[in-house]
């Protein structure tokens, strides 16, 4: 196959991330094995410069022009919306490598490896957003999925880290071999790869009794999509691989992927197959129902932070489900809205759930449990604050943005006449709102006797953690600053 310069400018960021990756690869093994240098661990020194390499992939996305252009004989496309997609992607692994560097310190997590790796699932989730063809887009997504499966049990010490990592691996192996061959039915029926070729010949020339022979390869495509999403009823790896694995694993595996999967399931449904949207509709509004039910009653049951936060994100999936379900240009609007401030609470949490650690001297410890938030008004009253104001917007509490994510589904739904579901979604989101006001019940006003010292936050922790406070509070006052771009990437989906 020829490669022309134009396939090399749709994956310019690519290729200098892997060239950077491969580097840095060397240059780890050839100093972590030097007698002479003293062996050092250099996980710290790797994190730095992947931070940087992806600094310098997203200048390089931001001063490339965008235009339509298919690459790679038609297996990637390249336009501003995948542009835009890989410039979330870069920008929320940035945010991530600062939020993990302490928690690796801390936690003894000094391979050099593991940057590396997370750095590889990026590019994976970057070639997912540019997938054109059922070939690129099953190896992207088996190439991200792998890597998954490594981070899940990267921390070898720990027997629960361990188990999660085979329960993903083996759950993991089911949902690709279930995407495999719902892509197999679909090229067999049609001997088509390339997903403009499937849009270009499903337009208005399918009656429903032929369509009806589509519909088996489509639903098990969604099912597939929909576990790798982490919505009920397919959700029931993900609590005990988030809270399996170490933290900084679960805030990635809880932020990245979710972002590339909707992303390909926006386009795969709405513009590639939009003609069958009758057969995936219904598919959406029942798993929307089922998400909502789950996340929302499974987080009464739960004691620790990390199945906490799981279903949490189940309940959360539900509500984006509700806005593919009506399939309408405000509806895909209001999606790509939700998912930009569900990645800004997302990672206001987890930064206040590494940061906050209990010191037991010499050592300290992060917190596991939701009590271990007893008094934290006492000891750490900004902590408890920002926590407060973060746990509110995932509530929907008005006027914080969690309220306005909210809004932007609902408004959609009702228009289409799902009343029942748009009802039943307020009912859940009030229902809610008790187990987050009864984690600031615990912070403010349970009292013990011994109260626990907190260890002090770093520097740029707290600067980061203050942005994202403010971004949560204050950003309604302007909220064009995120409905602008969201717009933008609605109409050019």
């Amino acid at each position: 196959m020829f490669i022309s310069i134009y396939d090399i400018f749709s994956l310019f960021a690519e290729i200098y991330a892997l060239l950077c990756i491969t580097m840095l690869l060397i240059y780890g093994v050839l100093h972590s094995t030097s007698f002479y240098l003293g062996y050092p661990t250099l996980h710290y020194n790797v994190a730095l410069l992947c931070f940087q390499t992806s600094i310098f992939s997203i200048l390089i996305l931001l001063y490339s022009s965008t235009f339509i252009l298919f690459s790679w004989n038609q297996l990637l496309i390249f336009n501003s919306f995948t542009s835009d997609i890989k410039l979330i992607l870069l920008f929320s692994f940035c945010l991530w490598i600062l939020l993990s560097l302490p928690y690796a310190i801390n936690e003894k997590l000094i391979s050099f490896e593991y940057w590396i790796l997370a750095f590889l699932a990026v590019v994976g989730m970057l070639l997912i957003a540019q997938a054109c063809d059922l070939l690129s887009m099953y190896l992207a997504i088996e190439f991200q999925s792998l890597i998954f499966y490594i981070l899940a049990s990267f921390k070898r010490t720990s027997e629960f880290s361990t188990e999660a990592g085979l329960k993903y691996f083996i759950l993991g192996v089911f949902s690709s071999a279930l995407l495999l061959f719902g892509l197999s039915i679909l090229y067999t029926l049609t001997g088509l790869t390339n997903f403009y070729d499937y849009s270009k010949l499903f337009t208005g020339l399918l009656s429903f009794s032929s369509a009806l022979s589509y519909a088996i390869g489509f639903t098990i495509i969604s099912i597939s999509f929909l576990f790798k999403l982490s919505a009920a009823p397919f959700h029931i790896w993900s609590p005990d691989v988030y809270d399996g694995a170490p933290t900084i694993t679960t805030a990635f595996f809880s932020i990245m992927p979710k972002i590339t999967i909707l992303s390909l399931f926006l386009r795969f449904c709405l513009v590639y197959f939009h003609d069958f949207f009758y057969l995936w509709q219904n598919i959406f509004l029942f798993c929307a129902y089922i998400s909502i039910l789950f996340g929302t009653f499974g987080a009464f049951q739960q004691k620790k932070w990390k199945r906490f936060i799981a279903y949490s994100s189940i309940s959360h999936i539900g509500f984006i489900l509700i806005g593919l379900g009506t399939g309408e240009l405000e509806s895909i609007f209001g999606v790509l809205f939700y998912v930009m401030i569900y990645i800004i609470f997302m990672l206001g949490i987890f930064f206040i759930l590494i940061s906050l650690r209990h010191l037991n001297f010499p050592n300290h410890q992060q917190i596991r449990y939701l009590k271990d938030l007893v008094s934290l008004y006492e000891t750490n009253y900004m902590l408890a604050l920002s926590l407060t104001l973060f746990l509110f917007s995932m509530a929907g509490i008005p006027p914080l943005l969690g309220f306005f994510s909210k809004i932007f589904i609902l408004l959609p739904s009702i228009q289409s006449g799902m009343y029942s579901l748009s009802i039943f979604a307020v009912l859940m989101s009030c229902i809610s709102c008790f187990y987050y006001i009864r984690l600031i019940k615990i912070m403010y006003f349970d009292k013990v006797h011994n109260l626990a010292v907190v260890y002090p936050i770093s520097t740029y922790s707290s600067l980061i953690l203050s942005l994202l406070v403010f971004l949560s509070t204050f950003l309604f006052f302007d909220l064009e600053l995120i409905l602008l771009f969201s717009a933008r990437l609605a109409l050019i989906i």
